[in-house]
């Protein structure tokens, strides 16, 4: 079996796909039967080459919230990718495209629809984005994390196969609580928050923790996991932190090997509401407060309510942030029973076998090309 995998742009759409490879892998498809093709410039030349998959790249970019301008160049760039990505079909012969997303969603589903190759899809959101819903009436199969994506997908179409969290981050479940304080210096016994605004950040969030940290300091324990974007103002701020205040303060830009154990050490998370959340804060029944990124499409709302509907989080607004945030944050570290409950809706929400699922979804999908 030969898969090409079409996903990039952030880590909502390359994490799923790099744990259902590694779960194909481990089914015993060979590294190099697998191709992933993205977008250059974009998270994924960095983030799959790490993992030994080869990677090829086309031109393109955002079409949706940006402004109109930005749309017709990229727009462009993406129509003259066609033909590279005809191409790359052409020369892979893969039996199956796998897809997450991403902006070359639009020129290799062309190119696969073209030559006959057999196309599986899987929504790391609740809602499809707008790269994504053009690919939708020409898949196979479309994995979801949730069953809240039946009303975007046709019923034939539909497989809820589970969030498909990576291995390494799953194993972080296993290790002791102390053991994950301890990986970041952390005490035991101290009420520990995880604040993560998504792969680049969210510059909302991590201004308006950094205005009231040395109120929350006096009494939390903080992992803050700022972005790229916004590292240099929060590292500036972190060196004017008293040092009293700073022992329990541990900022980064990015975390790649600690990740799981960020989300295994934390009492609670404040995040974007990115298709991670559904499926890596209930891997670890973490409960969330959301800040849904207003203009990313409406995806970012949709899975937020998904979870505040199921009691796992309590849902703000950038606009809300500077008010709220601090108040929200002490309320529920406050009440102990409140926390417990949120943790088990979260863990009533995980689906541990997600990325064996999507394999398995990935591979039924290569079978109707007739060449597995």
């Amino acid at each position: 079996m030969r898969v090409l995998i079409c996903a990039g742009g952030t880590g909502g759409g390359i994490y799923p796909a790099l744990a259902a490879a590694t779960a194909l892998r481990n089914r015993g498809l060979p590294t190099e039967n697998i191709l992933w093709v993205g977008t250059k410039g974009e998270m994924e030349q960095t983030l799959v080459p790490r993992a030994g998959i080869k990677l090829e790249t086309i031109v393109g970019g955002a079409i949706a919230g940006v402004p109109l301008h930005r749309k017709l160049v990229n727009g462009s760039k993406l129509l003259l990718s066609v033909s590279k990505a005809r191409q790359i079909v052409r020369r892979f012969r893969p039996d199956v495209m796998f897809m997450t997303g991403g902006y070359m969603a639009f020129p290799f589903t062309l190119a696969c629809r073209w030559l006959g190759v057999p196309i599986t899809i899987y929504l790391p959101d609740v809602e499809p984005g707008q790269s994504i819903q053009f690919s939708l009436r020409y898949a196979e199969k479309v994995g979801a994390t949730t069953d809240g994506s039946a009303q975007f997908v046709p019923a034939d179409k539909l497989v809820v196969t589970g969030y498909p969290v990576r291995p390494e981050l799953r194993a972080a479940a296993n290790i002791s609580l102390e053991d994950a304080l301890a990986s970041f210096d952390l005490q035991p016994g101290r009420p520990t928050l995880m604040v993560f605004g998504g792969s680049r950040g969210a510059r909302a969030i991590n201004r308006a923790l950094m205005k009231i940290l040395p109120e929350l300091l006096q009494a939390v324990q903080i992992i803050h996991i700022s972005g790229t974007f916004t590292w240099d103002e929060v590292d500036t701020n972190a060196k004017k932190l008293p040092k009293a205040l700073r022992e329990f303060y541990r900022p980064y830009p990015y975390l790649h090997d600690k990740m799981g154990h960020a989300f295994h050490a934390a009492d609670l998370v404040v995040a974007r509401a990115g298709a991670s959340m559904l499926g890596e804060s209930t891997a670890f029944g973490l409960p969330s407060i959301l800040v849904p990124l207003a203009w990313a499409w409406r995806y970012q709302k949709v899975n937020a309510d998904y979870l505040c509907e199921r009691g796992t989080a309590v849902q703000l607004t950038d606009e809300t942030l500077n008010e709220k945030l601090l108040p929200t944050i002490q309320s529920l570290l406050a009440d102990p029973n409140k926390l417990a409950q949120m943790r088990q809706a979260a863990r009533d929400l995980d689906v541990p076998n997600g990325a064996e699922n999507l394999a398995a979804l990935i591979e039924s999908v290569a079978k109707t090309s007739g060449k597995e």
